[in-house]
């Protein structure tokens, strides 16, 4: 980008007039670091060259060079950064109770407590493979591609990125008039803080200038105007010549006004490298535009380049551009993103066909960013595989964590992570610590696995909010236990609202049977949504087929529920002495609802129906089970165990079956651990051992179904089952 010698320079006691970006700049990826912050000495003049890079100007080189070494030195390996939980003086560790305390030792009365850490790269939790990658992709200049569950703190990690990159090379980005094209604005590059200078000697310029045209347009008019009223035949034609020299000046006036260059990118308040965060932005918005002007002719028009309105990409220059749900992007758009990463500029011209702004096309504005891409699984699946490749070759992807193992120090840095929600919000009461406790064991409960923690903090740091609004209401000096006891029931989700409720209706008219045995009809149990458990019967009818016997199943069932129908289906034809060809099996889930019915998680349900409705054998209505089933009946596991198991003693039950898989898993709240009993089953004969009932029948099903199968089930059931499944979904 090179400065042309039209454009009107600011006056002389404003040094440093513009710069471009040189060709290591335009590549983010290939400058060295110890290259940033470097400046060439200024010119014996003292003005600096128009044809170097916007950061050699004479700005204190000792104060810049003593920033680089502050940031370098702020940069330190993942070990040092957030590994401890500092507690204000006299507060302890008790390491001897660490291990089985829910504080992990933590010897507090409250959160107030605990030293909150001021970076946000200190206040990460959990990830620490990924904080590791952002503080060296912030050291080398790196993009990054976050992937993972919302509420993992991959804009947390975007942030804290931007308070680690140095601050001495930021800039401000101008925008001048183009005297030879008008749609063709010209752009220069200044240090941070000196376009402001630059703008206001401008329009001192500017003002001097309309103040001396407006002097003088004011004399020949008083001229003309004494002219006419000495010559008393000529007053009206003194009176419009005098009016053509107002619109004379008033229409050359313009021009001057015009010289006055646009800021479009204002670094000079800035304390730390820029952080936008583009999530959604459309094109204009993420890539820069230029707005439309109705009057285009007859001096009315606004000059093109005071129309110009930057992008997302040339504010982020030297700073980090977050876009999470890249893939919601447009194809166009990512292809544009591409360019400006590997150019490390871009023009700024209208993104609407139809708009004046259209026309107009800038010099390329700089847009050194690091990109932080960030989305669930499914973004990996509509992102533009050049621009993924991009960021993969001159970067990192991580995988965010859901979930990390429970230790002492974790349970601290939960402790801590509390703390930080309550000066982040700056309204709620500190909590105590049996309060805090509670908390730890939710983020336990939510982590679906045994001995782990749930990373999912978004949702987390929402009960912590909402336990700390119910203390605040009361003016309360701290939120208790009770709070969050009272924030866990007020904070279900809206499934799980739904679910409380289809459970109400369905006691009320009878759809539930929890007593008795009944042919055909199992309690199957379901998830909606990620954390409300639904029971969802099942049922099974054998008829006389009037051609090939055929599996006929209804409920909306997906893709996986039918592949698991068929799962059940094979099962069934190898176990029963029942002739199926001549037979239809008609499997039915019972108001399945409209969203229908995925996943494998109800094979056992299937299979018990059909089995006890093939030998005439009931079902225990007060057992509800769920699991998958493999083609040679072991139990496999499933996901939101103890969702299910919670919504099966909601709904009267007094026994589950779970997968034995799922064993450790189950972490149900202390209110339904008397309520239910539950039974982990490695195999489909010890589930019809627990739920049919029946003694002759039963017993002698049984005994065929061991003679046939025994040996598979005792060599592969549950030890490899259990050792080899991946973790279930």
């Amino acid at each position: 980008m090179s400065n042309d010698t039209n454009v009107d320079d600011p006056p002389e006691d404003v040094t440093g007039t513009g710069s471009e970006p040189d060709e290591e700049q335009a590549q983010p990826h290939q400058q060295e670091p110890e290259r940033q912050g470097e400046r060439s000495p200024p010119d014996e003049d003292g003005d600096q060259r128009d044809d170097v890079d916007g950061d050699e100007f004479e700005d204190p080189i000792d104060e810049f060079e003593s920033d680089a070494s502050e940031a370098e030195d702020d940069i330190e390996t993942v070990n040092d950064l957030g590994s401890t939980v500092e507690v204000d003086p006299g507060v302890e560790v008790d390491e001897e109770i660490a291990e089985d305390d829910l504080l992990g030792g933590l010897q507090i009365d409250s959160t107030d407590d605990i030293e909150v850490p001021d970076r946000l790269v200190d206040q990460v939790i959990g990830q620490d493979e990924a904080r590791d990658i952002i503080i060296k992709a912030a050291k080398q200049r790196r993009h990054v591609m976050m992937i993972g569950s919302p509420g993992t703190g991959k804009s947390m990690l975007a942030k804290a990125m931007s308070q680690l990159l140095p601050k001495e090379d930021l800039q401000d980005v101008l925008v001048y008039h183009n005297p030879d094209d008008g749609n063709a604005p010209k752009v220069r590059t200044v240090p941070a803080g000196k376009g402001e200078q630059i703008i206001d000697a401008h329009k001192e310029e500017a003002r001097k200038r309309n103040q001396m045209r407006s002097i003088l347009m004011w004399v020949i008019i008083a001229i003309i105007i004494g002219y006419a009223i000495l010559s008393p035949a000529s007053i009206l034609l003194g009176i419009l010549a005098a009016g053509i020299v107002w619109l004379i000046f008033r229409y050359t006036s313009r021009g001057t006004d015009a010289m006055v260059p646009n800021m479009i990118v204002n670094n000079g308040d800035k304390r730390t490298a820029p952080f936008e965060d583009a999530t959604g932005a459309h094109a204009g918005a993420l890539l820069g535009d230029v707005r439309h002007d109705p009057f285009q002719s007859g001096g009315m028009e606004t000059p093109s380049h005071d129309r110009v309105e930057p992008g997302s990409i040339h504010k982020s220059n030297k700073g980090v551009l977050f876009v999470d749900e890249i893939n919601t992007l447009d194809v166009r758009t990512q292809q544009k993103l591409m360019t400006a990463i590997q150019e490390g500029e871009f023009s700024i011209t209208g993104q609407s066909e139809r708009s004046s702004g259209a026309m107009v096309q800038t010099e390329p504005v700089p847009c050194d960013f690091i990109m932080i891409a960030a989305g669930n699984l499914d973004a990996m699946e509509n992102m533009h595989p050049a621009l993924r490749n991009r960021v993969k070759g001159y970067g990192y992807e991580v995988y965010m964590e859901d979930t990390i193992e429970d230790t002492p120090e974790m349970r601290r840095k939960y402790a801590r992570f509390i703390a930080q929600e309550v000066e982040r919000d700056g309204r709620l009461p500190h909590f105590t610590a049996d309060a805090v406790e509670e908390l730890i064991l939710e983020s336990k409960r939510r982590s679906g696995r045994k001995n782990h923690l749930t990373l999912h903090f978004r949702s987390l740091g929402g009960l912590v909010r909402v336990a700390g609004d119910i203390a605040r209401a009361e003016d309360r000096e701290r939120t208790t236990r009770d709070d969050v006891l009272q924030a866990k029931r007020r904070s279900r989700s809206i499934e799980q609202q739904l679910a409380d409720d289809y459970i109400e209706r369905r006691k009320d008219y009878e759809l539930q049977v929890t007593k008795d045995g009944v042919e055909g009809r199992v309690n199957g149990l379901a998830v909606m949504g990620e954390d409300s458990g639904i029971m969802l019967p099942v049922m099974a009818e054998i008829a006389p087929a009037q051609g090939p016997g055929q599996v006929i199943a209804t409920g909306q069932l997906k893709e996986m529920a039918e592949e698991s129908v068929q799962n059940v289906s094979a099962i069934i034809k190898k176990f029963s002495d029942v002739n199926l060809s001549e037979k239809d099996i008609h499997i039915q889930f019972v108001q399945a609802g409209e969203g229908g019915v995925d996943g494998d998680s109800a094979s056992i349900t299937v299979a018990t129906a059909v089995i006890s409705a093939l030998e005439d054998i009931p079902v225990d209505q007060s057992i509800a089970m769920t699991g998958s089933l493999s083609v040679r009946g072991d139990v496999l596991p499933v996901g939101g165990v103890t969702h299910k198991i919670e919504a099966a003693a909601k709904a009267g039950c007094e026994t589950v079956i779970i997968p034995k898989a799922n064993e450790q898993d189950v972490m149900i709240e202390d209110e339904y651990e008397e309520m239910i009993e539950i039974i982990p089953c490695s195999n489909i004969s010890e589930v019809l051992e627990v739920a049919l009932i029946g003694q002759p029948e039963k017993d002698s099903l049984l005994d065929r179904l061991k003679s046939i199968t025994g040996t598979a089930f005792d060599q592969g059931s549950v030890g490899s089952a259990s050792g080899s499944n991946p973790s279930p979904q």
